[in-house]
């Protein structure tokens, strides 16, 4: 059975028989972990294990965990800095800064690989315009050429651990002071002003080091009236053609509030796809998600699978061998006494 086009979520720290008939569905391809499924290392390990074991190929298992605020499991795994610090750090001292974003994606990357989970959406390479607090600290930095050398060594740090990296929020998330997850946000710029959102994207598709995106759910109102994951002028004419991105594309969370005046959950997932989406998240919402994989179960795109089937992880070591590993522990010995730094030094 192939991958479906939808990446849904499961409410606790094991299967039940509900989730296992869900995660069956042709049209599933791919579940999204949270807080609220992790409750140690082993745990989640067989969770993971579990999921793995229902379909060959095996479902994508993806979380967000880019440190910081976005960071889902915390007991047992390192403390992974919010990126704006490390963006501080730049300032005062390139060379260290670029040293630390690639151990801190390598760290994020191993432990996650760990545990057999395949994907963390980072890097969030949106600019820190100082008005948007969804993104904030997230972001790197304001410079663009600045977001791009620093998320271009934490995804090398990605994927010498083996794990793909995945650019968010495409075109650009920072300059807009609506939360998506609350209402749908308008940015209200002219097309050039937003090349300089889009220039990370650019210089990390150009340098091989992502094989996902991630659209963002934002009107720009001057090129389109629609949100960018509904958008063929922000996915095939500017991420396709334009960037030449050749990798998979994913559709922020449908259950976003920015997305609800556009119909059901499956005339929403419908419009994704049809736009150039190759896989849309729906989390929180299991009545929603039964509506659009049910709707998408015939859906079959021969590139989609292809795009997709290249984001698996590679290189599963066991836990106990890597976090006895000189690599680990000098890595986590790096980041920990960086971040543990006086707060003072770091907004200098």
């Amino acid at each position: 059975m192939s991958l479906g086009p939808v990446m849904l979520d499961i409410d606790g720290v094991s299967l039940i028989p509900a989730d296992r008939d869900l995660l069956r569905e042709p049209g599933v391809g791919g579940v999204i972990l949270f807080t609220r499924n992790y409750e140690s290392p082993a745990q989640i390990t067989d969770l993971v294990a579990e999921i793995r074991a229902l379909r060959s190929p095996a479902l994508l298992i993806a979380v967000d965990h880019e440190g910081g605020r976005v960071q889902r499991f915390r007991q047992g795994f390192s403390d992974i800095p919010p990126m704006r610090s490390i963006g501080h750090e730049y300032d005062r001292n390139p060379q260290q800064a670029l040293d630390i974003a690639r151990k801190t994606g390598w760290l994020i990357a191993s432990e996650l690989r760990a545990a057999n989970i395949d994907l963390c959406f980072a890097p969030c390479v949106d600019l820190d315009w100082r008005v948007s607090d969804i993104i904030g600290d997230r972001s790197f930095h304001a410079k663009p050429d600045a977001v791009g050398e620093l998320a271009a060594a934490f995804c090398r740090g990605l994927n010498s651990a083996g794990m793909a990296g995945i650019a968010k929020h495409f075109p650009g998330h920072g300059a807009v002071v609506a939360d998506s997850h609350i209402k749908l946000p308008v940015d209200r710029r002219e097309y050039g002003a937003m090349l300089d959102d889009m220039q990370p994207f650019e210089k990390l598709n150009n340098n091989g080091l992502i094989a996902g995106v991630m659209i963002a759910h934002i009107v720009y109102r001057e090129m389109d009236a629609t949100p960018a994951g509904f958008s063929t002028f922000w996915i095939q004419r500017e991420l396709r053609s334009r960037l030449g991105f050749g990798g998979a594309v994913f559709c922020d969370d449908l259950s976003m509030k920015a997305t609800v005046e556009y119909g059901s959950m499956h005339e929403r997932a419908s419009l994704a796809i049809a736009a150039g989406c190759d896989m849309v998240l729906i989390c929180n919402d299991r009545g929603a998600a039964l509506q659009a994989v049910e709707a998408l179960n015939d859906h079959s795109n021969p590139l989609s699978l292809v795009r997709l089937a290249r984001l698996h992880g590679t290189g599963h070591i066991a836990r106990e061998s890597l976090l006895g590993s000189d690599e680990w522990q000098q890595a986590n010995a790096d980041v920990t006494s960086w971040n543990e730094r006086p707060q003072l030094e770091l907004d200098a």
